[in-house]
């Protein structure tokens, strides 16, 4: 049986002047237009394609990718507000995605970029996006392990920080402390699994924590300097927000890098602000020489 939002290999059945036809299973036989038809396809031949309704409310195919299928989190831009039935996002089809008022968490205007969740109305059976959350996080324990890599989209901000929804299953929260540099709900970074309490509650942050941190940066501000010519106009004061963009990382772990390679000897501080790299054959004042 064909799902509808999202992706399924579904048998080709016959061919029309206006498309193929493919087998949708309960769903009955459902329309591929000729402009998503990829060439050479053959009759019993499995074609993937994502199903939905188009602007007549019929079931289509489609060998285009939206930007979010049902049972998953992303981030849309509002395009439309219709003062009836709510706003409508681009999620990269066509038919753009509805949200209905009732479904907005907090009201939106065109131009906003939201996160949402996307999923098919019991009521209707259409596709449909909502921005209220929580009901559609996992309130399983976390499978998570303390440090672990994960992917981060951040919903929004909070008096202690900013929350996230981490592997498009479970919510946390990155402190305040914890982030060198503001951000902006719909963000996507990587980020890592800092604690996990009793109850489920997850604490996050942007880097690794001690070595696990520091070995893999000082190696990129390394390479960093040789494609540079041996300098790079960043050091302890330079912004929070040019270090996250320059080096995905905080200030913080930046300047505990900057500090073991210099006491690895293998960089300056320069002025005006900025490092340079230290030749570590030649001998460098203070260190010991034969006869000396």
């Amino acid at each position: 049986m064909a799902s509808l939002g999202k992706l399924n290999a579904l048998t080709v059945l016959y061919s029309t002047p206006q498309g193929i036809y493919l087998d949708g299973g309960e769903h009955g036989e459902i329309l591929l237009p000729n402009r998503y038809v990829p060439s050479g396809t053959k009759l019993d031949e499995k074609l993937e394609v994502f199903i939905y309704r188009d602007s007549e409310d019929r079931i289509i195919a489609t060998t285009e990718r939206p930007l979010a299928m049902v049972g998953g989190f992303a981030t849309l831009e509002v395009v439309s507000v219709n003062r009836n039935v709510g706003a409508f996002l681009n999620w990269g089809l066509p038919k753009d995605l509805l949200l209905p008022f009732r479904e907005q968490a907090e009201p939106v205007r065109v131009r906003d970029r939201v996160v949402a969740y996307v999923m098919v109305d019991e009521k209707t059976d259409r596709i449909i996006a909502t921005t209220k959350l929580n009901k559609h996080l996992s309130r399983q324990q976390p499978p998570f392990k303390k440090a672990q890599a994960v992917n981060l989209l951040i919903t929004h901000r909070t008096p202690l920080g900013y929350n996230a929804i981490i592997e498009g299953t479970h919510i946390g929260l990155l402190y305040h402390t914890n982030v060198g540099a503001p951000l902006q709900a719909g963000q996507q970074l990587k980020g890592f699994v800092a604690a996990i309490h009793p109850g489920g509650k997850i604490d996050l942050s942007l880097d690794a924590s001690g070595y696990q941190r520091v070995a893999p940066l000082t190696d990129r501000i390394l390479q960093a300097l040789r494609a540079g010519g041996g300098r790079l106009d960043f050091d302890d004061d330079s912004p929070p927000e040019a270090i996250r963009l320059r080096f995905d990382t905080s200030k913080k772990a930046f300047k505990q890098a900057l500090g073991a390679l210099f006491r690895q000897r293998r960089i300056r501080f320069t002025h005006p602000a900025g490092i340079e790299a230290v030749d570590i054959r030649e001998p460098v004042s203070g260190d010991w020489q034969p006869g000396a």
